[in-house]
């Protein structure tokens, strides 16, 4: 019967036998053997499990311990990382258990998540650590059987002879293999893929029963200590108002509550601004007691800011003069383009909405600030730990040493739990205290006081022969910057599709200065470009009476990177294929009915090379029928055939839900949206899209899924209903012309 995978606390044996650490990012340091002495107390003791290196722990049990150190968010790096670790180690996946690395980046290396960074930057780090450990049990085996290490190899947690089949369970080599010398990195040999028993199948989130059963305390939210109390904290709905007074008094009389009081901030939006902290005997009581609090807010330099009026600057801007001052990229002749009298020429601006993140877990954390030594432990549910450890310096005086972070699962993050400002609020709350403080923000503290995916404008110019080929392109992006700050949503790259793929090219990005937090939103930057660039794109094909498909195929050219063997670059070459496989898999170009479209997509975004066809009807009342999305995906060798899946499926529904009807927007600085009565995001029952998901297995190094899947289902959706309607959507949520799904 196969072992149920869940997560237990570590139980660490032989610490600093082998220290793992990030050279550049780039691979490992292996030094610092453990006297002997130590070994034979971790023989002795009655787990009997031994460390060979950081990530990796074997036990004479046969019990496997694989260390997942990287931030879990839902995206599964968790459960695919040591998947790597145990294909490379020949460990049979049903006697691993996979533990929580505690945070130590000296020990682990890097351990933040975001940008789809983390399969491309730990692929071969954990391929070494498996690796390391499958020469130590193999160099055991081999005096044990006084053989040649050459004709062993591991498999299913034995070592096996190549030619008479004999072997031997890791159990029974785990003590000698933690007295072997340590590999040097370089002589390391990696499996061949067509060697792989693990990598490449379905396997299951290791903390899937946790979750179901609601077991241990995996997330934030889920945890409970000994005397810990619960907080709230109440800020301006304007952000950047500054606390005046409230009615303390009146909340420290109601029923369970322990303290009220006002916290000063330092005027980071990211950290810490000012606010009331209620603090309780319970959540619902702190819950109950904030509803009648009552703040008076000092807003002389609050934010005023007003998205109507953002976006009418945004249109004025768009339509004004090319603005060579703010241009980024240019190369060729595009006016000449332009004034050419053989050409067509098309313009279009397109619009999109602030977005908010709307994690299903809203933002929390619990802190214990102990006085007596100036120390603190926080259990975070970040994924950036190194941000929130620098926070509690900066904002506290707390040293980074001093800090005890302890890695929760996030429920959710698409960018917002890259910020601290949870994590500093229930410090600052906890610094009163002896005992722990769990804060916890409501689903309306958590729309209202997000880090929003910024809106903005993209004006477009394009010009297309008389044979129908894109010859010249230009791209205005007018978006916010914060308090004189560009925002990591805002930004419009010098390689963004198809600024590499045409002659002539120019792009340009104007900021108006705004007041309202905003920063990366899944695929930050991508999740606007890719649709409006699809869209324009399509739209300038249909200008030129020809399939889109032949055109963005045309516009790849001959199949090259365009920065030679960088995985971070467009491969014209393989962009052609997943193209081809989306239209293949769809059928493309097949006898739809009335009132049916398809529409086709594709973005290059985070490494990862993805195309879309959506199928859509659309009824007389402009109703929106999904009918299919088919994707196409290359991101080199899948690790989680599972994991892969849910990530197309996710980020495809996020797709949809995005584009529906969902905007923030803004009134004298106060966000007019507070639940999803209000930021309607797609429930269960609607998500009734056949998704129909495809794989280049390529011989590239592995990327991230995350956010490059989510791009192209805008444009994808947006020109089917061109195809099944006449209707250009230049405007997004499609709601604003009229249109429902």
């Amino acid at each position: 019967m196969k072992k149920t995978h869940i997560q237990k606390p570590a139980n660490i044996k032989r610490r600093g036998f082998l220290k793992i650490s990030g050279m550049a990012g780039a691979g490992f340091s292996l030094a610092a053997y453990l006297p002997a002495q130590h070994l034979k107390a971790a023989e002795a003791n009655s787990s009997g499990q031994l460390e060979l290196n950081a990530f990796v722990e074997v036990g004479t049990d046969g019990a496997i311990s694989l260390y997942a150190h990287t931030p879990e968010k839902g995206q599964g790096i968790k459960t695919s990382l040591p998947m790597v670790i145990a294909e490379e180690l020949g460990a049979s996946w049903d006697d691993v258990t996979v533990i929580r690395a505690p945070m130590n980046e000296a020990r682990y290396g890097q351990q933040r998540a975001g940008g789809s960074t983390s399969t491309p930057r730990e692929f071969d780090p954990m391929r070494r650590a498996g690796a390391a450990a499958r020469v130590m049990f193999v160099a055991a085996a081999a005096k044990r059987m006084s053989v040649d290490p050459a004709l062993l190899y591991t498999e299913n947690s034995f070592v096996i002879h190549r030619e008479n089949g004999s072997s031997i369970p890791f159990a029974d080599l785990a003590i000698d293999a933690a007295m072997e010398s340590l590999p040097d990195v370089d002589t390391l040999i990696f499996k061949d893929r067509a060697d792989y028993k693990i990598i490449g199948t379905h396997i299951g989130d290791v903390d899937n029963l946790t979750i179901v059963t609601g077991g241990d305390s995996l997330y934030g939210s889920d945890v409970k200590l000994a005397d810990m109390l619960y907080a709230v904290y109440e800020k301006c709905p304007a952000t950047y108002g500054r606390a005046v007074s409230a009615n303390l008094d009146q909340i420290r009389s109601l029923p369970g509550i322990v303290d009220a009081f006002i916290v000063k901030g330092n005027d980071n939006v990211g950290e810490l601004l000012d606010g009331v902290a209620i603090v309780a005997r319970s959540t619902w009581q702190a819950f109950k007691a904030k509803r009648q609090l009552e703040v008076q807010w000092d807003i002389s330099l609050a934010s005023k800011d007003n998205d109507e009026e953002f976006f009418a600057q945004a249109q004025a801007l768009a339509n004004a003069d090319w603005p060579e001052q703010n241009q980024n990229t240019s190369k060729g002749a595009v006016e000449d383009q332009y004034a050419d009298q053989f050409t067509e020429v098309v313009e279009s601006t397109y619009q999109f909405p602030y977005l908010a993140h709307a994690c299903m877990e809203p933002m929390n954390c619990t802190a214990h600030y102990h006085r007596d030594n100036n120390s603190l432990d926080i259990w975070a549910p970040t994924r950036q730990p190194g941000i929130a450890l620098n926070s509690m310096e900066s904002v506290f005086g707390i040293p980074k040493e001093q800090v005890t972070l302890h890695q929760m699962r996030m429920g959710g993050s698409f960018g917002r739990r890259r910020f601290q400002d949870y994590s500093c609020e229930a410090t600052a709350i906890a610094m009163r205290f002896d005992v722990p403080v769990k804060l916890l923000w409501t689903r309306e503290d958590d729309i209202a006081h997000d880090q929003y995916r910024p809106g903005g404008v993209y004006a477009f110019k394009g010009a297309v022969s008389r044979e129908g080929r894109l010859v010249a392109m230009q791209n205005h992006l007018i978006g916010p910057s914060v308090r004189g700050v560009a925002t990591n949503g805002t930004r419009l790259g010098n390689s963004e599709f198809p600024a590499l793929n045409v002659d002539h090219y120019r792009a340009a990005t104007t900021l108006i200065d705004t007041n309202t937090p905003s920063g990366s939103w899944r695929a930050p930057g991508s999740n606007a470009t890719g649709w409006a660039v699809q869209s324009f794109l399509a739209e300038m094909a249909h200008a030129a009476e020809r399939d889109y498909l032949d055109m963005l195929i045309e516009l790849m050219g001959e199949p090259r990177w365009f920065e030679e063997g960088s995985t971070g670059s467009l491969n014209t070459g393989r962009a052609v294929d997943i193209i081809k496989l989306a239209a293949e898999r769809s059928g493309w170009g097949k006898a739809l009915p009335e009132g049916h479209g398809m529409g086709l997509a594709f973005h290059f975004s985070h490494a990862g090379h993805v195309a879309e066809v959506a199928e859509v009807s659309v009824d007389t009342n402009r109703k929106v029928t999904i009918h299919k999305v088919t994707a196409a995906v290359d991101i080199g060798p899948i690790i989680n055939m599972s994991g892969a899946l849910k990530q197309i499926e996710g980020g495809i529904l996020d797709g949809i839900s995005s584009m529906r009807e969902l905007e923030i927007t803004m009134r004298e600085g106060v966000v007019q949206q507070n639940n999803f009565h209000q930021y309607n995001i797609l429930r269960m029952k609607e998500a009734a899209t056949e998704i129909d998901a495809h794989f280049i297995q390529s011989d590239n190094h592995p990327t991230g899924l995350g956010e490059p899947c989510l791009p192209p289902l805008a444009p994808a959706v947006c020109n089917a209903i061109f195809a099944a309607t006449g209707h250009r959507i230049r405007s997004l949520p499609i709601s604003k012309d009229g249109f429902t799904v």
